[in-house]
């Protein structure tokens, strides 16, 4: 696979990575013939040359020597040559991470006094440029709040050791730019390269099982420790770096307005794994990570702290504190620190043994930091003392990255959101009702008759639950949960979970449910004084459409019911409200869900301000196109800017971690330009630029919409064909055995269409190259208003031009129509049965391909698809020939395993020869679902 720079776009800025690319592509052709000979590098050559030829210059008898070359594949050669070019995809994506960091180097290197576009320094110089004062910046940046909230639906297949083993290979790969490298050092990086790819080879990239949630709750800790713990608080401090150059008349500490949390561990919605004994683990292995990082850094910082009395001197403050440590913390003869001079040393080494014992509970109060704030205060004890005597270097390298570490990750590392269906809550609170006599069939009430209950039973002080009466199960764990989370803010702090997500939500009682249950927890409680303290947030999700339209009126009326009002006390009037992308998306087609989600935003908004509370919006995207996917920094400026003014969330999937933050270098960056776009989006709030919508342009779009989602409804829920099309010619029954998840891939075990899980949905439609979920009906939805008129034309290239909403929309379907290829499709339709019905719904999504492609062509003006964007272009371009053989081959298999599966037979080396395929196209085409 020497040839492998082809797969790069050739400008002169790239010369490194096509060395890279070359190089491990040589590595690999190194391996192919240690581990298979020389037969298995041809066999893997020669179907690279065909697929490149049949994509420069299609031929039908091209294509069918194509397709009888890898059918003759016997199956042992088969299988590596599936292993070759999926791992010829995992080395091409380490070298094009790599490069992504060498570029900003570089970037850094030679612009001297320039600045980096979408960089912090950018943003703060442009605000200066404005003439923004510093108190307005003061201002916006006390305002601005983004958490983000990593989630355990990993459609990124790879395995932790697979991970392992590309962090070791992107590290070397790093070093090969090292310029003072010699001879002897440069030709030991390389064996060492060929030695981590044949292990890589040799490492089985498939789990043997499904993973369990604690397994998931692992992989996301995995980035908190490998990478995030560090590059977070080196964001804040490039932030206040910035403002002090752009206004040093100030005295600047950026409060704390980027977080992350997680749903690992929390969101039992689907999944009965995720017990109450479950989260509660899951907090536990948190807390435990943050406290070894502590230590680990206090260690670090204790070897930096020789500073001696007999030279400097420390405050009173210091010494005061150390002679508190020495009564209240008993050290083991090996743990004193000997040199009484040394006096920061003997404070850190007793900080050390406190962090240690934080989570030891034999352990007494004075003995262990008992809080963050106990944590805190120490720290700034030291620093105090090191500026007294003028060790500001020291202070501000290690001293205050540490508060910051602390105020970012507490005890409890990240924020855990619970998260259930509201069909569990409402089961167990009518059986609970009843066996209390309050009401006989709950379930039954109308809705004003539920909201009337359950006001009244949040402002009675009885409990409506009794331990002396016998409950169900599923009950119990209910009831469980809120007990633990009671726990939880009790023993790793009120900020360990905050909110309690409540998914399909169809009306208000669903959250006063949630709040009853609080009650009964002690986490909503009326003080003697009427006073409500509240410490646990219902959390709206509105995921269809008809959710959507519903929402406005739901929190309306909520927000007259006095008890749901006074718990917003707690939280200073802030509701947070999550919206779906994935569920909608699947319901109405991405042109209605992104509209509609547009709509629900500014309704919702305006709802809010009738009661004066404000909103904190929760954007539910996936990682793919088809589930709102996109950078993070543009997921932010895509929301109407004043609908951010509460803060905003936004889900991380598992298919993106592990590319946007296994690496330090990425990592910083992503959360360089989310800062950059935080602060815009802050401005533009405050001073709207010139955008100008035309009225008439959103009753277009709503027209569009309609129409978009009439066509889109007309096949997926109303054609009785679709259903079978959709299962036969994707790989979808075999994605839910690649153990990729310890969820179920549908809700209730069930096969409707409706029950289907969103992932599973878009991740399918992805491996069968369609990517029907991001494009689908958009071509019907835009020439309903076109209708091929020249003047209809015009308003719809003005829009594109204008408007930021409509622009991003048809870039985004660009996207998903260049990534898309019909032609490999169609293979996956020779698996359907019934071919009437294979060609009758192909022909329908072939013609609505071509609609789409032709008209936005004409809104855009460009020649080809994604000509707005030549680099991804020609990426796509470059890496579709590498993808196709892999393609092609999943298609013979899946082939061959379901007739064998028809005769109730079964071969697991051919069920595994289809999930290494699926592998290996998630590699090519990257953050596929």
């Amino acid at each position: 696979m020497s040839d492998s720079g082809s797969l790069i776009n050739k400008n002169t800025s790239n010369n490194l990575l096509r060395r890279d690319v070359r190089f491990l592509g040589h590595i690999l052709g190194e391996v192919l013939v240690h581990q298979g000979g020389n037969e298995l590098l041809a066999i893997v050559e020669q179907i690279r040359e065909m697929s490149k030829m049949l994509r420069a210059q299609y031929t039908p008898e091209m294509f069918a020597e194509f397709k009888e070359t890898i059918n003759s594949l016997a199956p042992d050669k088969r299988h590596q040559v599936i292993r070759a070019f999926a791992i010829y995809f995992q080395l091409v994506n380490i070298a094009e991470q790599n490069h992504r960091i060498r570029r900003k180097r570089d970037y850094e290197r030679s612009a001297g006094e320039n600045v980096q576009p979408g960089s912090i320094e950018d943003v703060v110089r442009d605000l200066k440029q404005q003439h923004i004062p510093a108190a307005e910046v003061q201002d916006m940046i006390q305002g601005i709040s983004l958490e983000l909230v990593m989630t355990a639906h990993p459609t990124e297949a790879s395995r932790r050791v697979v991970l392992d083993i590309h962090q070791r290979i992107a590290n070397d790969v790093m070093e090969l730019d090292n310029p003072s490298l010699t001879f002897r050092e440069r030709e030991q990086l390389r064996a060492n390269l060929l030695g981590e790819v044949i292990t890589l080879w040799q490492t089985d990239e498939l789990r043997d099982r499904k993973p369990t949630v604690i397994d998931e709750v692992r992989n996301g800790m995995y980035y908190f420790d490998e990478t995030l713990f560090d590059v977070l608080p080196e964001v804040y401090q490039e932030l206040e770096r910035c403002l002090h150059k752009y206004y040093p008349e100030e005295a600047w500490h950026v409060p704390v307005y980027m977080k992350f949390g997680s749903w690992i561990g929390g969101d039992r919605d689907g999944n009965p794994s995720v017990t109450s004994d479950v989260t509660w683990e899951t907090l536990n292995m948190q807390r435990q990570l943050a406290l070894e990082k502590y230590a680990e850094l206090l260690r670090d910082l204790r070897d930096h702290m020789s500073f001696s009395k007999n030279i400097v001197e420390v405050t009173q403050e210091l010494l005061d504190s150390v002679e508190l440590d020495r009564h209240n913390v008993e050290l083991r003869s090996d743990e004193v620190w000997r040199n009484e001079n040394e006096p920061y040393r003997i404070k850190v080494t007793y900080m050390i043994e406190k962090i240690v014992r934080a989570s030891n509970p034999r352990a007494g109060a004075n003995q262990k930091y008992n809080s963050p704030e106990e944590f805190l205060a120490d720290l700034k004890i030291i620093e105090r003392s090191l500026r007294n005597h003028y060790a500001d270097f020291i202070a501000d390298s290690y001293v205050v990255k540490l508060i910051r570490q602390v105020e970012l990750f507490g005890f409890h590392l990240a924020s855990l959101d619970i998260r259930q269906h509201s069909k569990e809550h409402e089961a167990a609170m009518t059986e609970i009702l009843a066996k209390m006599s309050i009401c006989d069939n709950y379930a039954g009430l109308g809705e004003e008759a539920k909201i009337e209950l359950l006001s009244g039973l949040l402002s009675e002080p009885r409990p409506i639950t009794s331990p002396y009466m016998d409950y169900s199960e599923s009950t119990l764990e209910c009831l469980n949960v809120y007990r633990v989370v009671k726990r939880a803010q009790e023993e790793f702090g009120r900020q360990c979970i905050n909110s309690y997500l409540i998914s399909m939500t169809q009306g208000a009682s669903d959250l006063l449910e949630v709040l009853v249950f609080a009650k009964e927890a002690g986490l909503y409680r009326k003080e003697s004084d009427g006073t409500v303290v509240c410490t646990l947030q219902s959390v709206p999700l509105f995921e269809t459409i008809d959710d959507l339209h519903a929402a406005p009126d739901i929190m309306r009326t909520l927000f007259k019911i006095p008890a749901y009002r006074d718990s917003l006390i707690s939280t200073s009037h802030l509701q947070e409200i999550m919206l779906g992308y994935s569920d909608s998306n699947k319901d109405g087609g991405v042109i209605t869900a992104n509209w509609e989600l547009r709509v629900a935003l500014r309704s919702i908004t305006a709802a809010a301000k009738e009661f004066g509370v404000k909103l904190k919006f929760f954007h539910g995207r996936g990682g793919a196109l088809g589930r709102g996917g996109m950078p993070l920094n543009r997921s932010i400026l895509a929301q109407p800017a004043d609908t951010i003014g509460g803060g905003i969330k936004i889900t991380e999937q598992g298919e993106v971690l592990s590319s946007r933050y296994s690496m330090k270098g990425i990592a910083y960056r992503s959360l360089e330009q989310a800062t950059s776009a935080l602060i815009t989006a802050a401005l533009m709030s405050r001073k709207p630029q010139t955008e100008v919508i035309e009225p008439e342009w959103e009753d277009y779009m709503r027209d569009i919409s309609e129409n978009a989602q009439t066509k889109y409804q007309d096949l997926i829920f109303r054609d009785p064909d679709f259903l079978t099309f959709f299962k036969e010619s994707t790989p979808l029954p075999e994605v839910g055995e690649l153990n990729i998840g310890s969820r179920p891939s549908k809700r209730k075990g069930s096969d409707r269409f409706e029950d289907l899980r969103a992932i599973p949905w878009v991740f399918a439609w992805t491996q069968s190259r369609y990517l029907l979920p991001a494009w689908y009906a958009s071509g019907s939805g835009l020439y309903s208003y076109y209708q091929g008129k020249e003047e209809n034309l015009k308003v719809l290239q003005n829009m594109y031009q204008n408007w930021s909403f409509f622009q991003s929309l048809i870039d985004n379907l660009q996207m998903a129509l260049a990534k898309a290829d019909l032609l490999i499709a169609k293979e996956y339709g020779g698996m359907i049965k019934d071919s009437v019905i294979a060609e009758r719904i192909f022909n329908l999504i072939s013609e609505e391909y071509d609609r789409t492609s032709d008209l936005i062509l004409k809104i855009t003006g460009q020649q080809e698809i994604l000509d707005n964007v030549p680099v991804i272009q020609e990426s796509i371009r470059l890496r579709n020939p590498y993808v196709d053989p892999l393609s092609y081959m999943q298609v013979q298999l899946l082939s061959e395993l379901r007739a064998q599966r028809e005769l109730n037979e079964d071969d697991s080396l051919l069920l595994r020869e289809v999930l290494l395929t699926i592998n290996g196209i998630a590699a090519g085409l990257r953050n596929t679902g």
